[in-house]
Order: structure tokens, then sequence, then C-alpha cells
């Protein structure tokens, strides 16, 4: 029997990851049209409202069905508006660990936003999920993402050379491919033991948070 990942909403001080619903295909996708996004992941280019509504209502169920992970919009608590996405894939169930991926809209950048987010869903796998293994992996060139790795206490394991391939401007106004390698982090339920912090709550049940 297959295993999945419950419908979930995770709250902190300042943010709740859910289910993405339809009235947010607009906001995600003009996030995904953002230069940095284009630039570090593979998401293609340009990347139309047609584009999000697929992946909302067809790509994020059949993810969590299948028990490959789970899709979730981040948004401000206060306001309601779409600041990111927290992604879990390839999905491990007999070993219980899973890989993160984030992205934050450009507006919302530098508040904290990926690293709060990413805690939230750490804890809520290591204490609900009963995971045994967070794992992150980052472009060589990519140091927001890796200040998120850090500051939310994943550990460097190593370096997978030439795996991974990023886009780049070119003169003309378009995207060129470039390979680089990937920097591969992990985080543990005992690597949190030590991170300060409130609390936060996922459908009734309490965890520590942070911003």
């Amino acid at each position: 029997m297959t295993s999945t990942f419950p419908d979930i909403s995770i709250s902190t001080d300042r943010l709740v990851l859910r289910p993405f619903d339809e009235a947010d295909v607009p906001a995600l996708a003009a996030m995904m049209n953002d230069e940095l996004v284009a630039a570090w992941t593979a998401v293609p280019q340009p990347f139309t409202e047609a584009a999000a509504h697929t992946w909302i209502t067809e790509y994020a169920t059949t993810e969590r069905t299948a028990g490959r992970g789970i899709d979730l919009a981040v948004t401000e608590f206060l306001t309601q508006r779409l600041v990111g996405v927290v992604q879990l894939s390839n999905t491990n169930w007999r070993v219980r660990s899973t890989e993160i991926s984030y992205i934050v809209a450009a507006w919302a950048r530098g508040e904290g936003y990926a690293s709060e987010a990413t805690l939230a869903t750490a804890q809520w796998l290591f204490h609900d999920q009963r995971f045994e293994r967070l794992e992150l992996r980052t472009a060589a060139g990519n140091t927001a993402s890796q200040q998120v790795a850090q500051k939310t206490g994943c550990i460097s394991e190593g370096v997978l050379r030439n795996a991974f391939i990023a886009r780049s401007r070119t003169e003309d106004g378009g995207w060129t491919d470039i390979r680089t390698d990937l920097i591969v982090w992990s985080l543990l339920p005992e690597d949190l033991d030590g991170v300060p912090g409130r609390m936060a709550d996922a459908n009734g049940f309490t965890y520590p948070e942070w911003n």
C-alpha cells in the first residue's frame, strides 16, 4: 500500500503552509517568471497561468496521492498573500526520507520566510510523520539557498559534481544552460534540538517555530 502525505496546513507566527487552490494561479505564475527562479530551477520559461493551473490541479495532486511528495503554498498569515512554495519530493517511505525545495517570491525575499517555512515543515515531518531525514540540494552558485540551509541547521554532506543545469541570460535576452555542481545537505531530528523558537500549529498539533 502506498504511503501518502495528508492534506495538511502548518501555521507559524507569520506564515500558513497549505495546499494550493485555483485562486493561487495568478500569483504562482508571476512568482515562477522571476529571474532567479528561472536561473536556479527547471521551471519552464515563460511560466504561463495555464501551466500554473496544471501544476495546482493535476501535478500537485498526483504527486501527493502517488506518495512521491507534497506541494505547499506558503502564505502570509495576516494578508494571505502567496509568498512562496515548499515542495517535498523523491520521498522514500521505508527509509523515512524526503527532499525539500523552496521558492520565495521576489517581493518577499530577505524576510526569512524560506528558513521559517523549511523549519516548520521539518518539525512536522520529524514529529508527526516520524521521518528520519530531510535532504536539500543547492546549486553551487546559489548562495541564497545555501544560507537558508545553514540557517536551518542543515549539515553539508558533499558535492555532486556537474549534476545540475542552471540557466543564465544571453546577450539577446534569452536563456542558456550552464552545468554546475550540487551541494547536498541533510537535516536529522537531532539537528533541531538546539534550535530556539516559539510554537507552530499543524492541524491542532504544536511544534517549535522560528522566525
